[in-house]
């Protein structure tokens, strides 16, 4: 299908999607198991043309060690999320649980926490000081959890009808895995809706899932905001799942301009079907002061660069407001060092529409920020509140730095307090600390991280781990509605096919190897390869995804002699 709106292509592929539900519905639990292992192998086949595709988008140079980001974010999650959903498939199929033979584990405030990394020995190897587990809601026990995974597939014969996904411009594995979600979660039929911005995969997506196509129960289809708008508000589609920013959702729910914000008001909405949503924010990351060397402050300034300027920048989940203790020694070392990181990551074109723009908005509200590198917006000593940083999600190279006046576990509490207050979102938040100052903290280090209200949270890593991870969850804290929306509404990934998730908590070294083992963390991950600074991230993201596409474990040993040089 073309760019340009063609209402009658759109009318047909809808009624093939309708004949497709029929389809889908008789298609049994072995049979959805081995389109996933079909598109795995396609995903693999096809992965060279896909990265190359996203080279043209992003205007990423062939020898640039940013094209990991490419290659990591793109067919290596895809590869790793349907093996993960393909191994839920057998286990419905042979009637187990999703979650036989995984011991589940107890999280703050009473809740069930569901380990989702490391699961195999290849995560061990790979991610090695790496962990994550998935929250349920309070109140779900550990059988009801198990008696629940598996979603719509534990009765695949009530389809729900046709979805719509309006997939996103930025990381191009969204849009594949978000259409996966709506078919085997929610058993709905999907007309994927590309953005324009990554209309040069529409070829590569349509081979990679040329299965779901031929089985009819997928359409993938280009064009602008007035496909969009036919689309969601067409009599055959039952549901609407997006990825953009908060503004898109309202434009969609309560229509455009004034009109759009009286019917908002009167609670009068124009879409006529549910909507889920993911929608970014104002990520924070959390500094929490302590004895760190000369080694770390270094490290870590490079890991908060990475936080805001992976795919330039460009990501819903991008750290923006950087909090620290006013109080801490070595607070000024910290900043200057991270300075210097923003300062040296890697240029890159500013690929995605109205980011100079925002920018641009960005210093005419700060007169007085630093112009680091060409785009590159750092904001000092924020205001504690009602300032546009913290409420207006800038989808761009702009960091801000927020102080407040509290030592050790006081400062903790105060900033989660001002996280979940002040800034607008809850998809994403980072916590940095020692592993000294964690333990000295004790309960009130898990404590704080329970009352953080985000969908993902990542101690010592970053939450695009979450994202990378197949069988976290991925979407905002629960609780948003169509008129507060925030951070969206639902959850996607989740290739345990959980129900009653809360959240996803990831956990990382604080150290690379070999300074963590030598400071006793046995973690022997070194700098992480999506690290912007990373030198041989093009090649150790390659090969991770030949790895995950063939799973010869010959690989391996060409995957460690990159990561080590990087």
């Amino acid at each position: 299908m073309g760019t340009t709106f063609d209402e009658s292509a759109i009318d047909d592929a809808l009624h093939e999607l309708t004949e497709g539900e029929k389809v889908w519905a008789q298609t049994p639990l072995r049979r959805r198991r081995e389109l996933l292992d079909d598109i795995h192998t396609r995903t693999g086949r096809f992965a060279d043309d896909w990265v190359r595709a996203a080279r043209t988008i992003k205007g990423l140079d062939e020898n640039s060690p940013l094209v990991g980001e490419e290659w990591m974010s793109g067919p290596l999650t895809l590869l790793q999320a349907v093996a993960a959903l393909s191994a839920t498939l057998t286990a419905l199929e042979e009637g187990r649980s999703p979650l036989d033979g995984v011991t589940t584990q107890d999280a703050p405030g009473g809740r069930v926490a569901v380990p989702i990394l490391p699961l195999s020995g290849y995560d061990k190897l790979l991610l090695s000081g790496f962990r994550g587990e998935v929250w349920l809601r309070p109140g779900v026990d550990a059988d009801t959890a198990r008696r629940r995974a598996g979603l719509a597939q534990l009765d695949p014969t009530a389809t729900g009808g046709i979805g719509v996904v309006l997939g996103a411009g930025n990381i191009t594995s969204i849009p594949p895995l978000d259409a996966l979600y709506e078919l085997y979660a929610h058993n709905r039929v999907v007309m994927l809706k590309l953005n324009p911005i990554t209309d040069p995969l529409y070829t590569v997506f349509e081979m990679v899932f040329a299965p779901l196509c031929s089985l009819g129960v997928l359409r993938i289809v280009t064009g602008g905001a007035e496909t969009g708008n036919y689309l969601v508000h067409h009599a055959d589609v039952a549901h609407v799942h997006m990825t953009g920013s908060a503004n898109t959702h309202d434009t969609i729910v309560w229509g455009p301009g004034p009109e759009g914000l009286e019917r908002k008001k009167d609670n009068r909405p124009l879409l006529d079907k549910p909507i889920t949503s993911e929608l970014g924010g104002v990520s924070p990351t959390i500094v929490v002061p302590g004895d760190w060397s000369d080694a770390d402050l270094k490290y870590q300034a490079e890991h908060v660069a990475t936080q805001r300027l992976h795919n330039g920048g460009y990501n819903c989940v991008a750290a923006q407001a950087i909090v620290v203790s006013k109080d801490w020694a070595l607070k000024d070392r910290f900043l200057a060092e991270l300075r210097v990181a923003l300062a040296a990551a890697p240029q890159r074109t500013a690929y995605y529409p109205g980011s100079d723009a925002r920018v641009a908005d960005a210093l005419t509200s700060y007169p007085a920020a630093e112009q680091l590198g060409s785009g590159r917006v750092l904001v000092d000593q924020l205001p504690l509140s009602d300032t546009p940083l913290l409420r207006t999600e800038y989808f761009s190279p702009v960091l801000g730095v927020v102080e407040l006046p509290y030592a050790g576990g006081e400062f903790l509490q105060h900033a989660v307090d001002f996280a979940n207050t002040e800034l607008t979102g809850t998809l994403g938040a980072n916590v940095l600390a020692d592993p000294a100052t964690i333990r000295t903290l004790g309960i009130g280090f898990d404590r704080a991280i329970e009352r953080l209200r985000y969908g993902a949270i990542a101690v010592n890593t970053w939450t695009g781990l979450a994202f990378l991870a197949p069988r976290a969850s991925w979407g905002a804290f629960p609780g948003h509605t169509l008129d507060d929306v925030q951070s969206g509404i639902g959850v996607v990934h989740n290739a345990f096919l959980l129900d009653d998730v809360e959240r996803t908590v990831v956990y990382g070294p604080f150290r690379p190897a070999p300074r963590s083992v030598l400071r006793g963390e046995f973690a022997l991950s070194p700098k992480p390869p999506w690290f912007v600074d990373n030198a041989t991230a093009a090649t150790t993201g390659r090969r991770l995804t030949e790895f995950y596409a063939s799973g010869n474990p010959a690989k391996i040993p060409g995957i460690f002699v990159s990561a080590l040089r990087g």
